[in-house]
């Protein structure tokens, strides 16, 4: 495969030409999300490298192909991370990271993709070299179509190169592990602890099985300056104990792992689904939202897992609970997306769609961003 921008050009115009539709694919961690594929693939992974990084700018410009893993390994001898811990599910590339937009454990406290992406270069629908913003944050002005990319997949254009903001490595870390905690008192203590100048950084909660004995959990992941993560040790550890709750501080290097596990899915409550027709299914709703019971609403076995401080609930339930289960994530002012399929149906679970229906005013905006990108409507077909 040439690994040029005139190769990804020419594919693209004579694409758009035929009216043959395209699906970009790098290291194809995130194949499963969205949609059914439709498509020949364009694989970006030839076309990779790290075009400049300059550590005391926080600021590193990659090539979409770029596995991952590479720019981690870059940023951690260097003492710097991206800090919204996007997932990899595998062999991720930097431009499948961008597209799909997908943040982990610490994204309700420093923020998603899209606010760390300064720029892109991207080709259209059309194979046409587009650049946005740059490599500054003042660069950034008017209508910031390169942080538009960021969970767009692939619908709008094939991203080529895009710089991010990246941020120092904190000083202190510590993780509380609050056993005996219901998501009732987890969410209200979230809401508290949100309003205080405090370095919360993650939030996990979920009646865990895996313990000796099985009882509900909240982890809090706090991350800052030593005197201020240690001082927020004792004044949260103690108002946990004041609910009558046992506090537990991890060793770090236990809990490291463990929060990588949260945000790449293999806990145990991702990977043992209660039923074959089970799907798993994201819940975004307000930090504020009360506790959802879906056993109760939806007779639903209670199995939730609850991330961001309230604000991403994670549940299993069949495709035909689709209805049902929207209709609950509305009513407490959010949405649901049908995450991963079952191992019983597969695809076809995705015929009660992926993602909510966005109202006509969102869809006709949508609609009209795609047209503009790409008119003859060919790349990554329906994923959305």
């Amino acid at each position: 495969m040439q690994a040029t921008l005139h190769y990804f050009s020419e594919r693209l115009r004579a694409a758009s030409s035929n009216a043959t539709p395209l699906r970009f694919r790098g290291g194809g961690s995130k194949d499963f999300y969205g949609q059914t594929l439709q498509g020949e693939v364009l694989d970006t992974r030839a076309y990779r490298g790290i075009l400049s990084y300059e550590p005391s700018e926080l600021v590193i410009t990659v090539r979409a192909g770029t596995p991952m893993a590479e720019v981690q390994a870059a940023l951690a001898e260097q003492g710097q991370c991206l800090p919204f811990e996007p997932p990899l599910f595998g062999a991720a590339t930097v431009g499948g990271m961008v597209a799909s937009g997908l943040a982990g454990p610490a994204r309700a406290s420093v923020g998603t993709v899209r606010d760390f992406v300064l720029g892109v270069r991207m080709l259209n629908g059309q194979g046409q070299d587009l650049t946005f913003g740059g490599q500054v944050m003042k660069n950034v002005a008017g209508y910031d179509v390169s942080r538009l990319m960021a969970g767009s997949l692939g619908q709008l254009g094939l991203i080529t190169e895009v710089s991010l903001k990246v941020l120092p490595v904190a000083p202190a870390e510590a993780t509380l592990m609050c056993a005996g905690v219901g998501q009732s008192q987890a969410l209200s203590l979230l809401n508290q602890w949100g309003g205080q100048p405090l370095p919360l950084n993650a939030s996990a909660w979920v009646h865990d099985d895996t313990l000796p004995v099985a009882q509900d959990c909240l982890f809090v992941r706090l991350r800052g300056a030593v005197a201020a993560v240690e001082a927020a040790v004792q004044k949260m550890g103690a108002q946990v104990q004041a609910l009558g709750a046992a506090v537990t501080r991890m060793d770090n290097a236990q809990a490291m792992p463990d929060w990588q596990a949260s945000g790449e899915q293999t806990l145990p409550f991702f990977t043992q689904a209660p039923t074959p027709d089970a799907c798993l299914w994201r819940l975004s709703v307000p930090q504020t939202a009360p506790a959802l019971n879906v056993q109760a609403l939806l007779g639903l076995p209670d199995r939730q897992y609850v991330e961001w401080h309230g604000a991403q609930r994670w549940v299993w339930a069949a495709a035909s609970q689709a209805g049902a289960l929207r209709a609950l994530a509305h009513s407490a002012g959010g949405h649901a997306v049908l995450f991963r399929t079952s191992t019983l149906h597969g695809d076809a679970d995705k015929a009660v769609g992926v993602f909510s229906p966005l109202d006509a005013v969102q869809q006709r905006i949508q609609d009209q961003l795609k047209k503009q990108f790409d008119p003859a409507g060919i790349l990554n077909p329906g994923r959305i």
